[in-house]
């Protein structure tokens, strides 16, 4: 997407080593997120150089639609200050976050969202961004870029292999109709 429809910034040199550090650490806890069956992304909430929160997905294991990777590092924040308000965050996710998560960060205050990897299909920040952001009292600035490549190759691999075992699937099940039916 070119820079001019975008509503983020890139991030400067000095900010970039700050910035990668907290996304490597985002990109481990999504890889443990891909490593469980989840899809494979992770976050972490920081307050200047201190970790606040973590968190990456986990709809599947809990049970809960809700469990997306911002989510989760955000409940931990807030529990972590003891406030739901987390003005002065930076929230470091490898994907672009979805409409849900940026409902929780608008609602919790935070100040700085940094993503890897832009998501085309449902994220809502420069893929989809909302119409209504002037209406908010708060909008955080969004910073895109740090570590795009490799977040955005575990999540293009991550499907790759979800769709090749559902392929897999069916043709097996396809092979044992034919043998049942030659029976």
């Amino acid at each position: 997407m070119p820079c001019s429809q975008a509503p983020y910034t890139v991030p400067d040199l000095q900010s970039l080593d700050v910035h990668t550090g907290f996304m490597q650490q985002a990109l481990l806890l999504a890889q443990r997120a891909g490593e469980q069956g989840e899809v494979p992304v992770g976050a972490v909430l920081v307050r200047g150089d201190r970790v606040l929160g973590e968190g990456y997905n986990q709809c599947i294991e809990k049970h809960d639609p809700t469990a997306h990777a911002e989510i989760n590092a955000l409940r931990a924040g807030a529990l972590n200050i003891g406030n739901y308000r987390l003005a002065d965050t930076t929230l470091y996710v490898t994907v672009e976050p979805c409409m849900m998560c940026l409902g929780a960060i608008i609602h919790s205050r935070v100040g700085h969202v940094v993503f890897a990897a832009a998501e085309p299909k449902a994220g809502a920040l420069v893929s989809r961004p909302m119409v209504q952001r002037d209406q908010f009292n708060h909008f955080p600035q969004v910073t895109a870029g740090p570590l795009a490549q490799p977040c955005g190759q575990l999540m293009s691999d991550f499907f790759a292999t979800r769709r090749r075992q559902q392929r897999d699937l069916k043709l097996a099940a396809a092979s044992i109709g034919k043998d049942i039916n030659e029976q």
